[in-house]
């Protein structure tokens, strides 16, 4: 497993404070990694998707999430101050004090949202996109996660709604569970992290090779991970409805690959087949019998061969 070469904290705006991490070559090309969740945090592995004697690998650890703080998991953590405009802010505050002129941007899951929103907002920095198991999260890919996928999970799901209480709207449990998480009974908030977190194992374990994500047995983690995904899902990534498609001919001058599993369920194949399709010059790379998960063979070659291919942009 990769070490950093470097590390350090950022002070960003609204008392929070973010953790980086450089790993590979200190005179590579520059590459930022921007994890899922929201609120996954950014581990080492993600460094295995990149030659580290050609690239400069930068982790970055999403505001509230990981090493970051406050963390999310607290709950007086304002997480008005979270939201997807102050994420691109805080990539850009990293990009300026590690004195970065351009760098390749990796983006997983809910990554590939932050990543589109800031390479449409700051699009001079950004000399590639690699982007696999692709989601916009628009209020339509919010409800087929939450909702609509009662048809394949129907015995599960009816746990996961049950959990969310007897008001909720089963057309919205991101709302009510959002709602759950900041309640002032911390034994409201236990169960009711770990109720959501059964969930997310569920919807990404229909690909052959499913493992339960071992980081949902940390309550702590579940606690960041949960209150950070519903407090992102229940506004729709406080993005304005079919933005980041609608605007994806403004990148046309990009280069990107997107990889996509077949399989993957959570965010199904015509996410990524649509972006590609409005995105002039974006390579689709549909990989066949993978899910959603960056742990499948295949998915990860997939993504690596495109940073590998890269790696020598002028």
């Amino acid at each position: 497993m990769s070490t950093p070469h470097a590390y350090g904290t950022l002070p960003v705006t609204d008392g929070h404070t973010l953790y980086w991490q450089a790993h590979g070559n200190p005179d590579g090309r520059p590459a930022l990694v921007l994890h899922g969740g929201p609120g996954a945090a950014a581990t080492p592995g993600w460094t295995t998707f990149f030659d580290t004697t050609r690239y400069r690998v930068i982790l970055l650890d999403q505001r509230g999430s990981g090493r970051s703080t406050p963390d999310a998991a607290d709950p007086t953590a304002d997480l008005t101050t979270n939201t997807t405009r102050h994420l691109v802010a805080d990539i850009e505050a990293l990009r300026h004090h590690l004195g970065i002129d351009t760098w390749l941007v990796l983006g997983g899951s809910w990554g590939t949202t932050l990543a589109l929103a800031y390479a449409l907002t700051h699009p001079e920095p950004v000399r590639a996109m690699v982007l696999f198991a692709l989601t916009t999260t628009t209020p339509r890919e919010v409800t087929w996660i939450t909702h609509d996928m009662r048809r394949v999970f129907p015995e599960q799901w009816e746990r996961f709604a049950a959990a969310a209480g007897p008001g909720a709207d089963p057309r919205d449990l991101s709302s009510a569970y959002a709602r759950l998480l900041a309640d002032p009974d911390p034994q409201v908030r236990f169960d009711a992290a770990r109720a959501w977190c059964e969930w997310e194992d569920t919807h990404v374990s229909a690909t052959p090779g499913f493992t339960p994500n071992a980081r949902f047995t940390d309550p702590a983690f579940r606690m960041t991970f949960a209150r950070l995904v519903t407090h992102y899902w229940s506004h729709a990534a406080f993005l304005p409805p079919g933005h980041l498609l609608a605007h994806a001919p403004d990148l046309a001058h990009i280069p990107a690959t997107l990889v996509h599993g077949r399989l993957d369920i959570s965010g199904p194949a015509d996410i990524a087949y649509d972006l590609a399709t409005a995105w002039p010059g974006a390579e689709l790379v549909i990989v066949e019998g993978a899910g959603h998960s960056a742990g499948t063979i295949t998915l990860h070659s997939a993504t690596r061969a495109a940073t590998d291919r890269y790696a020598d942009l002028p």
